[in-house]
């Protein structure tokens, strides 16, 4: 813990400003794809749709560029992973950790409420242009422009057509990428966000329908009665169970929020023990491998192109998890702590701005002046949230050298001789000044 906070103390006084930096350059980017994508949706709900992902993006980038900034005074991945010399390497290391961070990041997004309120900001600025243009029809009697779907984009044959040319053009991307001008990168890394937001949403809408289906079962309208009749009956029963119920849900909290953190920084640098390939066996696959062998050559060669590249989006993620999984309880457990620690002074930081502004009138100060004022909470804990998160990373990288090598690091900027089952990530060798 003492070299967590020595390391993560030394990366914040080098680099606060620059973190500081990125932080309002995303924030910024993502209001203003907000606005102009809740402007866009009050006339079409495809043109929003393809617009909201910048939001997304924008936090991403940010973040990125917040971990990368942080590698030059990271020791132990600096000796694994040496930082680039050249620009047009560490310019192709930063798309491929933006891409490699997508879908990690976005699954946290939404897992964790972020990707609710940036859709809640994109329908009240879609709400609020369309007010407008319903009294203009109302009052002016002009005719109402756009589809009338106030930015709402249900599942349906135009959203699978969006997620389906998306991923085809970003997995064009990855297979002609040599040949391709450098600015087709942003349009590869717009693809893969939006390919991934599109599919997230639809699948979080499908799980919220069976999630209300199962409450309504009858064996769920049982098991609450029972929990009510035991609670009746019997008093300590009813504390045990409401004590189990906040536990896991604390819990879940607590620690899967700095795991999510750290697993994506460690997909973000990239560098992780390789897991061993994981084969299907059985008759069942074995017969699935033989129709597939029947297949043309060429068929089969773009069903492999699709697959492995599916599959190598997940890589990262398993290779993050263990990662840490390697690094032992006692450094992870730590490493939880410091951030539980940080999230109570988000919360001490959040009360004490109302106390040292006092009381003031809700709609002439609060409602104007609020986003302002809180922007100074995460001014403060964004930068220490990453400083930390690096520090803990490169900690764990520390953790790998005796399971991935046959020597340690000896001396700073000197590397191990690093075996196989070591792999290095998309963004291994990454890195900014």
């Amino acid at each position: 813990m003492i070299a967590v906070l020595r390391l993560a103390g030394q990366l914040l006084w080098r680099h606060w400003p620059a973190l500081l930096a990125l932080y309002l350059a995303g924030t910024l980017g993502r209001y203003v794809a907000i606005e102009a994508a809740g402007f866009v949706g009050a006339y079409s709900a495809i043109g929003g749709a393809l617009l909201f992902p910048l939001a997304i993006l924008s936090r991403l980038v940010a973040l990125v560029a917040m971990l990368l900034v942080l590698r030059d005074g990271m020791v132990e991945l600096g000796a694994l992973a040496p930082i680039p010399a050249q620009r047009a390497a560490r310019r192709r290391a930063f798309v491929d950790a933006l891409l490699a961070g997508i879908l990690p990041f976005v699954a946290f997004y939404a897992a964790w409420g972020y990707l609710r309120e940036d859709a809640a900001d994109y329908f009240s600025r879609v709400l609020e242009v369309n007010s407008g243009l319903i009294a203009d029809e109302i009052l002016l009697g002009q005719e109402r422009a756009g589809d009338a779907a106030a930015g709402e984009l249900s599942l349906g044959p135009i959203t699978i057509a969006i997620i389906v040319a998306a991923f085809a053009g970003r997995w064009l991307w990855k297979r002609y990428r040599s040949r391709l001008p450098k600015a087709f990168a942003a349009i590869a890394v717009y693809l893969e966000v939006l390919w991934v937001y599109l599919s997230v949403t639809l699948i979080g809408d499908a799980l919220n329908q069976v999630a209300a289906w199962v409450q309504t079962r009858q064996g769920l309208v049982w098991l609450g009665d029972l929990r009510e009749w035991a609670g009746a009956q019997l008093a300590p029963v009813a504390w045990v169970w409401d004590a189990v119920e906040w536990l896991l849900g604390e819990v879940g909290g607590i620690v899967l929020l700095p795991i999510a953190w750290l697993t994506i920084a460690g997909v973000i640098y990239g560098q992780a023990v390789a897991p061993q390939s994981a084969r299907l066996g059985g008759r069942v696959a074995v017969r699935a491998q033989a129709r597939f062998n029947t297949l043309p050559s060429r068929l089969r060669a773009r069903l492999r192109d699709i697959w492995s590249d599916v599959i190598a989006r997940f890589q990262p993620i398993g290779r993050a998890l263990l990662l840490m999984w390697r690094a032992g309880p006692v450094l992870v457990g730590s490493y939880v702590l410091l951030f539980t620690i940080l999230l109570g002074l988000d919360a001490a930081l959040e009360i004490g701005v109302t106390r040292v502004i006092g009381p003031q009138e809700l709609g002439g100060f609060w409602m104007v002046n609020a986003p302002l004022i809180f922007l100074f909470v995460p001014l403060v804990i964004e930068p220490l949230r990453v400083v930390l998160v690096a520090s803990a990373y490169d900690a764990v990288i520390g953790r790998l050298v005796p399971y991935g090598s046959t020597t340690r690091v000896t001396k700073r900027g000197s590397a191990p001789a690093v075996d196989s089952s070591i792999a290095n990530g998309p963004a291994a060798s990454s890195g900014t000044r």
